[in-house]
């Protein structure tokens, strides 16, 4: 299939910017079939806050720790969840080697 260069408009910035032929060739052969709605600016600026979706977190923000005990070694942690008490917790190192011991056969 032939393309030819298209001049599209960035739903961010407002900036018209060109969707080249070899661009639309590429899409092609990857399967996309929906035309970028963001300037090359704009989509580097997404992708490196990483909002581009595929089930990461928006907003590029610190992850909120919480304050436990380690079940194995007793020592304060801080881990990515509430612990709610059901559960060991474990400190980084304590959970590394609990994951080791689990893979072994």
């Amino acid at each position: 299939m032939s393309y030819t260069d298209k001049t599209l408009n960035c739903r961010d910035c407002g900036a018209d910017f060109v969707f080249t032929a070899g661009e639309q060739d590429f899409h092609a052969q990857k399967g996309f079939t929906n035309t970028p709605g963001r300037c090359p600016d704009c989509r580097a600026a997404r992708k490196s806050q990483g909002g581009f979706g595929g089930g990461r977190r928006s907003g590029g923000g610190m992850r909120e720790m919480f304050s436990a005990t380690c079940s194995s070694c007793g020592k304060s942690c801080q881990v990515p969840f509430q612990p709610s008490g059901e559960k060991p917790v474990y400190c980084s190192d304590c959970f590394q080697g609990q994951r080791s011991s689990s893979s072994r056969w």
